[in-house]
């Protein structure tokens, strides 16, 4: 692999997901400092869908009265997106979620977040309440479980279809991060045979 290569996938995020925000953080390290050229599309997948016991509920079709874990900050994205600057609230979200630990469920968090990150809000709270801001949250949900398989976030997708489901221990940056997303892409790329390797916890030493 080699630096001027370009390399484009997708990733399956929810905002909730602290292993999101580790991948994050690598990607933008290596972006950010032009250590590979990627071309990153951020897709939207709910883990209180994936988690939800009521069958024939949905996140993106319950009321809006109703508070549910992670759609808020999914409208704002999407709200965000229709004025071509998603990218600049996507990374204010996952910051506000994970390094300030913020409630990104909150309207006047969100709010804050898409003043900030320079958006038109009266445009902006008018597709907060728009449920069709709701519709691409649904088509790569439902896209990412009946194409994909995908289960859980963050799920990284070549265009070949090559796909893997991603948890890094630490958020990694500075120049370390190349050669990790290196390894890590090179695999899931290149060898479908690995199916999945998991580390397991070392037991805590007895008193």
């Amino acid at each position: 692999m080699t630096e001027s290569e370009l390399i484009e996938f997708d990733v399956y995020y929810d905002y909730q997901c602290p292993f999101v925000y580790r991948l994050f953080v690598l990607l933008h390290s290596i972006t950010s400092s032009s250590l590979r050229h990627l071309r990153i599309h951020w897709r939207y997948f709910s883990l209180t869908q994936v988690n939800s016991k009521d069958d024939g509920w949905t996140v993106w079709a319950a009321p809006a009265s109703e508070l549910v874990r992670g759609r808020l900050a999914f409208q704002a994205a999407e709200a965000a997106r229709r004025q071509a600057r998603f990218a600049e609230l996507h990374v204010a979200l996952l910051h506000a979620r994970h390094r300030d630990g913020l409630d990104v469920d909150a309207v006047d968090v969100v709010e804050d977040l898409a003043a900030r990150s320079g958006l038109d809000m009266k445009a902006f709270r008018k597709d907060l309440t728009d449920p069709t801001t709701l519709d691409a949250l649904a088509g790569d949900h439902r896209e990412a479980v009946d194409r994909f398989g995908v289960f859980g976030t963050p799920t990284i997708v070549f265009p070949d279809g090559a796909a893997a489901y991603v948890r890094l221990g630490e958020a990694v940056e500075g120049e370390s991060a190349g050669d990790l997303f290196d390894r890590v892409f090179s695999m899931i790329s290149s060898e479908p045979r690995i199916r999945e390797i998991k580390r397991p916890s070392r037991p805590r030493p007895r008193d």
